[in-house]
C-alpha cells in the first residue's frame, strides 16, 4: 500500500534531514517555476540530497510509491525542462548541495565533478591548476554541470572544444529503481560495449538522475585574442568563418553573430555595451583565436585575416581588442544581449541549428515570412554561428505589445519556423533540450521510428515513467 504525502515527507526527512525537506509554499515557490517565468507546478516537497546515496535512496522511496521526479539544478533552462507538472504528485530532487569537486587530475586532464557544481566553480577549479576547461555560458554563474550535461550544453566554444557531451568523460548515475551506475572513468579510450554515458547526457534527467561526471581539462592557451567585426550580410558572415576557418583551423575558439536589432535591443538596456563599430551593421560578429604557441603569432593570424577580409568586402570594419576588459566588453556584449531580451519582456525563442551553408538562407526567408505576416515585429537573431546554432527570437512591435503578442502568436510562429528549419534539414534544439517545449514537435522532427526508438529506451529503463515524465519523450 503507498503510503500518504505525510508518510512520504516523513520518509524524506528520515533519509536527509528535515531543514532540507522543503515543503512550504514560499520556499518551494523558486522550485516550481522556470528561468523564464513561463512554466509552473506543483509538488509534494522539494528535496535537498548531499550525497548519490542519498539520492538513491530518495529515488527507491518514490519508485515503491510511484511518485514521479523531476531533476533540478540551477534552475537555469529554457525549455522548461526542470519544472515539475501542475499535478501536485511529483517531487523536485534539487542537487545543489551536491557540489564537491571530488577529484582534480592535473596530469591526466580531468576533473571529476558532482552534478551541483556551478560552471564558474569548475572553470576557476581548472584555473588555479594551470588548466582550461572551456565550456562558457551565460549563465554560467549559476547553472550546474548536472544540468549542463543533462541538456548536452553548448554555449561559445563549441567550434573549438564541441558541446558539453565532448567534455564528459563518465558519468554516475542513479537508475530509476534507485540502483547507482558508476562509470566514473576518466579514460579516453574504453572500448567495454554500449556507451551508456552517451545514453544520458542530452536526456534532460528522463532515463535517471546524473550524480557526477568526469569532465576533460585543457592546457591554458598562452595567447587569446578577440575582434568585433562589421558584415553586411549573413553571407559574408559565413564567408568570414570560412576564411578564419581556413587561416586560423583549430584556434578558432569562438564565432558568434550578433544582428542589427539585437544590438539595438542592447543599446537600448545596456548603453554601457553598445558597440564600438560605427553603426548600424547588418550584423556584428565576435571572433576569438586561441593560441599555444606566442602572443605575436596570435596577433599576426588575426591581423592577417582580418586583412583579407576587409580588402575582399566579407567585412566593412573591425576593432580588435586592445587589452583583456576591452575583450571581456566585446564578450559581455554578447552574452547580455538574451538578458536585455528578457528587460525587454516575452519573446518567442527558437534554439535552432543548421548547416552553416543554409543559414543565409534560411534567415532570409523566415525574416522576410515573418514581416510579411506579422508587421512590425522585431527579430533578434543572434548566436554561435560557428557551429551553426542561432537564438532566432521573435518580439512584438514594442515592449508593450510583447506579452499579448507572445500569448497569440506563439504556436503558429514555431510552427512556420520549424517548418523552414526541417526544409533545411536543421534541427529544432541545438542546446536548450526539449523540456517539456518542444515534445510535441518531436514526433515531425525525429520521424516515427527514431520516437520509438527512444520511447523502447524510456519504457526500457523506466516502465512506469517516474524520471521526468512528460519531458523529451511522452509515453
Amino acid at each position: 500500500m503507498a503510503l500518504t504525502d505525510q508518510e512520504l515527507i516523513a520518509g524524506f526527512i528520515n533519509i536527509i534531514g528535515q531543514e532540507h525537506v522543503i515543503t512550504n509554499s514560499s520556499d518551494l515557490e523558486p522550485y516550481l517555476i522556470d528561468w523564464r517565468k513561463r512554466y509552473r507546478g506543483q509538488a509534494i516537497a522539494a528535496l535537498r540530497p548531499a550525497s548519490t546515496e542519498e539520492v538513491s535512496a530518495i529515488v527507491k522511496l518514490c519508485a515503491a510509491n510511484q511518485i514521479a521526479m523531476v531533476p533540478q539544478g540551477g534552475n537555469t533552462g529554457m525549455c522548461g525542462g526542470a519544472t515539475p507538472n501542475p499535478t501536485g504528485r511529483q517531487v523536485v530532487i534539487s542537487l545543489q548541495r551536491m557540489n564537491k569537486i571530488r577529484e582534480l587530475d592535473a596530469s591526466n586532464q580531468t576533473i571529476t565533478v558532482e552534478a551541483g557544481v556551478i560552471l564558474q566553480a569548475l572553470q576557476e577549479a581548472a584555473t588555479a591548476a594551470n588548466r582550461y576547461f572551456p565550456l562558457s555560458l551565460g549563465a554560467e554563474g549559476s547553472c550546474c554541470i548536472g544540468g549542463n550535461l543533462s541538456t548536452n550544453a553548448g554555449g561559445t566554444s563549441v567550434v573549438r572544444y564541441g558541446n558539453t557531451r565532448e567534455l564528459c568523460l563518465g558519468l554516475e548515475v542513479v537508475m530509476p529503481n534507485g540502483d547507482i551506475l558508476n562509470s566514473l572513468r576518466s579514460l579516453r579510450k574504453d572500448n567495454t560495449g554500449y556507451n551508456l554515458r552517451d545514453l544520458f547526457i542530452g536526456a534532460e534527467g528522463s532515463l535517471g538522475i546524473i550524480t557526477a561526471a568526469v569532465m576533460k581539462l585543457f592546457p591554458v592557451p598562452v595567447a587569446q585574442w578577440t575582434a568585433l567585426v562589421a558584415v553586411p550580410s549573413a553571407e559574408a558572415a559565413v564567408e568570414l568563418l570560412n576564411r578564419f576557418q581556413a587561416g586560423a583551423s583549430a584556434q578558432l575558439t569562438g564565432f558568434e553573430m550578433m544582428s542589427d536589432e539585437s544590438l539595438a535591443l542592447l543599446k537600448h538596456y545596456y548603453p554601457a555595451l553598445a558597440s564600438p563599430l560605427a553603426g548600424p551593421n547588418a550584423y556584428e560578429v565576435l571572433v576569438e583565436i586561441s593560441d599555444y604557441e606566442s602572443e605575436e603569432h596570435a596577433t599576426q593570424l588575426m591581423e592577417s585575416i582580418l586583412s583579407g577580409a576587409l580588402e575582399s568586402g566579407c567585412a566593412t570594419d573591425a576593432a580588435i581588442a586592445s587589452s583583456l576588459a576591452q575583450a571581456r566588453k566585446f564578450w559581455d556584449m554578447r552574452e547580455h544581449v538574451p538578458l536585455a531580451q528578457a528587460d525587454d519582456g516575452p519573446n518567442i525563442k527558437h534554439d535552432v541549428s543548421l548547416p552553416t551553408s543554409a543559414i543565409p538562407t534560411f534567415v532570409a526567408t523566415c525574416n522576410e515570412m515573418l514581416r510579411k505576416k506579422y508587421p512590425g515585429i522585431r527579430i533578434i537573431n543572434y548566436g554561435h554561428l560557428g557551429d551553426g546554432n542561432l537564438h532566432y527570437n521573435v518580439a512584438g512591435p514594442s515592449s508593450a505589445e510583447t506579452e499579448s503578442f507572445f500569448v497569440n502568436r506563439s504556436k503558429e510562429i514555431q510552427a512556420l519556423v520549424y517548418k523552414e528549419v526541417e526544409k533545411l534539414n536543421g534541427s529544432i534544439s541545438a542546446e536548450h533540450g526539449v523540456g517539456q517545449q518542444k515534445v510535441d514537435y518531436l514526433k515531425g522532427h525525429r520521424g516515427e521510428v527514431a520516437l520509438n526508438v527512444m520511447q523502447a529506451i524510456k519504457r526500457a529503463l523506466d516502465p512506469h515513467n517516474l524520471m521526468n515524465p512528460g519531458k523529451v519523450v511522452s509515453l
